[in-house]
């Protein structure tokens, strides 16, 4: 084949047009070496997902705790949540701590 037969064919004339050509580096720029490429906007995509995850377990953990403080006001459970948590007793009283063989062989090993 000639090349003057080479220049009449029309996906050569497609394929050397200077705005095709242009389009083509401008598309392998952006998607590439730009500082906003497709790979760069992959991983804040990422990290936006990991942020939303993040996001929605603090506000379960703020629910359950304003349930807890609610729960609290009670003096009821105040009293039973300082009793469990830091073993208080009343005057005249006696506090038992029952540990169980697997609890024991847990705190051995840390």
């Amino acid at each position: 084949m000639k090349l003057s037969d080479l220049k009449k064919n029309k996906s050569f004339q497609f394929f050397s047009n200077k705005y095709f050509i242009i389009a083509i580096v401008f598309v392998v720029w952006m998607f590439f070496f730009d500082a906003n490429s497709f790979f760069v906007h992959q991983e804040l995509n990422q990290e936006i997902n990991e942020l939303e995850n993040n996001k929605n377990y603090f506000q379960d953990e703020i629910t359950r705790d304003k349930e807890f403080l609610e729960k609290l006001k009670d003096e009821d459970e105040l009293e039973k949540f300082a009793r469990e948590t830091y073993y208080l007793k009343k005057e005249n009283e006696e506090i038992f701590i029952i540990e169980h063989e697997d609890s024991l062989k847990n705190n051995q090993h840390e």
